[in-house]
């Protein structure tokens, strides 16, 4: 779904501010930036220092005896992920599911009014790592995080699955052969009107556009790069929608589909692809980490971890299961022999305007 990212930092500004005005926030960590001691801290440190099947063990009954779990998710896959975890192990799940700005946003008003609701956030990185700014996510250690790729490694929350920004294509318009092989290739004028950009895909713009002047471009000429390939392109909005006119041929091109947007449409008989036969991808492919973080409020901390554990072991299959990239190496196979460029998180969330602003330049270039 299209969105601002300045959203997060404004959401964060007047977290702060609304806190600031509450007498301070009764969850802010110290001045350090350790989490602040509560009830579930305790907990999470205490498991935290097990491993193998102790860990395991200490974790499941613990967890049980609670016999509660509060999710909160932008997850639109979630359901699969419940489903296995309770009838793996006899606790009982509630979500509140919306979007990230939403599930932020309900984060951030019940933190102010000291009611914690959930136990764990399941969303994307920019809205977690607000969280984290605002001193509310306690650190999640053990096995399962150390095999997590590291890209997903973030402070105070753990990636479960990644987004892979991709070029795909439309098989019947794009002949074997003629597939592009990097960003560049779509500036070329053969492509004008063939070509979809997606009109919130600010961090996606931001990774590449970065990448493209650690290689040696100017920023202006990164920019007119990124300008050229929208002259060619037609604006959508949403990833959904544009996946829907990808696949029934209203452009040959999406510059940043969803992997799983076109894995699941091919599955289904869609004529689309984003690796040629060969297993070639245009190059580089855009991540983002999407991920869970431990509530340091959570009224459930055993069961909050059991979940992260099950996300990061059993889960990741689940994940696959929607055609999704999931976090640990084992489960990310698809970006093997990639060359992978992550978004810039603490980039977007410290200056949002700036990069909300620029790629509204270059998508006025296209066409609507």
């Amino acid at each position: 779904m299209p969105r601002s990212l300045a959203f997060a930092a404004a959401v964060s500004t007047a977290a702060a501010f609304f806190l600031a005005a509450c007498g301070g926030s009764p969850t802010a960590g110290p001045a350090d930036g350790a989490p602040e001691d509560t009830a579930a801290t305790h907990t999470y440190q205490r498991i935290n220092g097990l491993s193998g099947q102790q860990r395991t063990d200490e974790l499941v009954k613990c967890a049980e005896e609670e016999g509660k779990l509060s999710a909160y998710t932008s997850n639109t896959d979630m359901d699969a992920m419940i489903e296995g975890f309770t009838d793996t192990y006899d606790i009982e799940v509630s979500v509140y599911r919306g979007n990230s700005e939403s599930v932020l946003q309900r984060v951030l008003q019940e933190q102010t009014a000291r009611y914690y609701g959930t136990d764990v956030v399941d969303t994307n990185a920019i809205e977690l790592n607000v969280m984290q700014q605002e001193g509310l996510l306690s650190p999640y250690e053990g096995e399962l995080r150390d095999a997590v790729r590291e890209e997903g490694k973030a402070d105070g929350w753990t990636a479960t699955r990644f987004n892979a920004f991709v070029i795909g294509w439309n098989t019947d318009l794009v002949k074997p052969g003629e597939e592009p092989t990097s960003f560049e290739d779509l500036a070329d004028p053969k492509w004008k009107g063939r070509v979809s950009m997606e009109i919130g895909d600010v961090d996606w713009f931001t990774a590449l556009y970065q990448h493209l002047v650690r290689q040696g471009r100017s920023e202006q000429e990164a920019l007119d790069l990124f300008k050229a390939v929208a002259a060619n392109a037609q604006i959508a909005k949403g990833h959904t929608v544009q996946g829907e006119l990808l696949s029934a041929g209203q452009f040959a091109v999406s510059v940043s589909a969803y992997s799983h947007t076109i894995d699941n449409a091919a599955d289904k008989g869609a004529h689309v692809a984003w690796k040629t036969a060969q297993g070639a991808a245009a190059q580089p492919v855009v991540v983002r980490p999407n991920g869970i973080g431990l509530m340091k409020n959570a009224v459930n901390p055993c069961a909050a971890m059991l979940f992260v554990d099950y996300e990061l072991s059993a889960g990741q299959e689940k994940i696959a299961g929607a055609n999704r990239i999931g976090a640990t190496a084992e489960a990310a196979k698809a970006l093997d022999g990639l060359e992978i460029v992550t978004v810039p998180e603490p980039e977007l969330l410290n200056n949002a305007k700036k990069w909300d602003d620029l790629y509204a330049e270059v998508t006025r270039s296209g066409s609507a």
